[in-house]
């Protein structure tokens, strides 16, 4: 890769006319992009963060955490709010204690907040019905996407949290061409498809999605594997369709 603006340096042989210096980002070298001379060499790696592993640095110097996640009902950001030790160990001061006891008291009560506990329903219910339809994590990363926009668009009243997850998550596998049928879905969810194809409609019409048809050939794809067709039986299923 030529970084001719990052390193102001220039060939020094007078046969040399000027070019554009090449940085070899494995070997740590900048060279001339004329005769090959080795301008500057042992480059720092500044592509990679520094890491330590040391008992003293491991607050300070390392990155810790999985990524957030729209599955999970706080995004894998929860709080915890210890008891009466600081983080080395020492015992609070009497008032220290009283403000982390009133911290604590208000983080409970915003958990416990009808809409919190509706969400941690739901994608209690969504992560159940993808491990049973073995659906992708970006597709259920969508259908908890979907889902939020409903809540915050207060549809979940009067209707069933099962129905609508299930509605969210059949909308997520037609963004995403993901072959799950509303029957499926439906048998997964324990709901009825007269139920999920009407919260279906709500969420297209209310949160103006646009859920483009599923692309045929990936239904046999994945009914032939669930068969144990053979390769040129699928080949000939393809040909059909693609007549047709």
């Amino acid at each position: 890769m030529d970084y001719p603006e990052i390193f102001d340096v220039k060939c020094k042989l007078d046969k040399c006319g000027v070019y554009h210096t090449v940085t070899d980002t494995e070997r740590g070298e900048v060279v001339c992009g004329g005769c090959g001379l080795v301008l500057l060499q042992k480059l720092e790696d500044t592509a990679h963060e520094g890491t330590s592993f040391t008992q003293e640095d491991y607050m300070t110097n390392t990155r810790t955490g999985p990524a957030t996640s729209l599955s999970m009902y706080d995004m894998g950001l929860s709080t915890n709010i210890g008891y009466n030790t600081d983080a080395t160990g020492n015992s609070l001061s009497t008032r220290t204690k009283a403000t982390f006891n009133r911290l604590r008291m208000w983080d409970q009560r915003s958990k416990s907040k009808s809409s919190t506990r509706n969400l941690t329903v739901a994608l209690t219910i969504l992560s159940g019905i993808t491990s049973k339809l073995g659906i992708p994590e970006h597709v259920t990363e969508q259908a908890a996407y979907i889902h939020r926009k409903i809540s915050a668009a207060k549809l979940t009243r009067g209707r069933s949290i099962r129905s609508l997850i299930a509605a969210s998550l059949y909308a997520a596998c037609r963004e995403t061409n993901t072959p799950r049928t509303l029957v499926d879905i439906a048998n997964a969810a324990n709901v009825e498809r007269k139920s999920l194809s009407r919260d279906l409609r709500t969420i297209i019409k209310e949160l103006d999605l646009n859920l483009k048809q599923y692309d045929n050939t990936s239904f046999i794809t994945r009914l032939s594997n669930d068969l144990g067709i053979k390769e040129k039986t699928k080949r000939d299923a393809f040909e059909i369709l693609q007549k047709s």
